[in-house]
């Protein structure tokens, strides 16, 4: 098999880890030793590809998480009302709202430390406000003011947005506040003369798969994180 272990250097410093990103590809034989100089190797398969599964199996990889990608086209709706971009003050309340929203992820344990899911999205949360990883985060807000959910945003250098993260606080479940969301989203990548906007989720996440779906959303593709611990 031949393929690419990659160094993943910001996840490493974040964690305090030595993990790496297997790619299939290449012209360099994978010596299976090689993965034994990380603590971590990670690898992503679509999967539809059973021998490169079968492959990867065989090399002690367990499969993490199943993922499924969206399409949408960017529907030609007005602003959705209740929706305002978020600013540094709104970061403490993000931060929080994203920890707890995405504890239970592929960063989970046993792979990763107890609390570091939680931490990843919340940094992530912060630095999409910041526009230093996703460009632009919106908060959904009820008539007080009071925060029910976000969005993060981010453009693509094909003309298309990808959805980063998004979360609806509990008590704001079932108020229609993830389709006000996906409005926003899609006005947001309508206003910059986008032409797609993507979105991905756990395939085991039904209630944010029938929301993209419902929202006109397409599947694309579905593809298998898979890991090797070595310690």
């Amino acid at each position: 098999m031949f393929a690419t272990l990659k160094p993943l250097a910001w996840e490493n410093a974040f964690f305090d880890h030595n993990s790496a990103l297997l790619e299939l590809q290449g012209e360099t034989l994978l010596l299976p030793e090689r993965l034994d100089d990380y603590d971590l190797v990670q690898v992503k398969l679509p999967a539809q590809q059973s021998v490169e599964l079968d492959a990867v199996n065989a090399l002690g990889f367990q499969l993490v998480e199943a993922e499924v990608d969206c399409v949408l086209g960017i529907a030609a709706t007005g602003r959705p009302e209740g929706v305002r971009i978020a600013r540094p003050e709104h970061i403490p309340a993000l931060r929080q709202m994203a920890a707890e929203a995405f504890s239970f992820s592929r960063f989970r344990t046993p792979w990763f430390a107890a609390g570091d899911s939680g931490r990843l999205y919340a940094e992530w949360a912060e630095k999409a406000v910041l526009g230093t990883f996703d460009h632009q985060c919106l908060l959904a807000v009820d008539q007080q003011g009071a925060m029910q959910g976000f969005v993060s945003l981010r453009e693509l250098a094909d003309g298309s947005a990808r959805i980063g993260l998004l979360a609806v606080l509990p008590a704001a479940q079932g108020l229609g506040v993830g389709q006000r969301l996906m409005a926003a989203a899609s006005d947001w990548s309508r206003a910059r003369r986008l032409e797609r906007l993507h979105v991905a989720t756990q395939l085991g996440n039904l209630a944010a798969l029938r929301l993209y779906l419902r929202c006109g959303g397409v599947i694309e593709r579905t593809a298998y994180w898979l890991y090797r611990k070595t310690s």
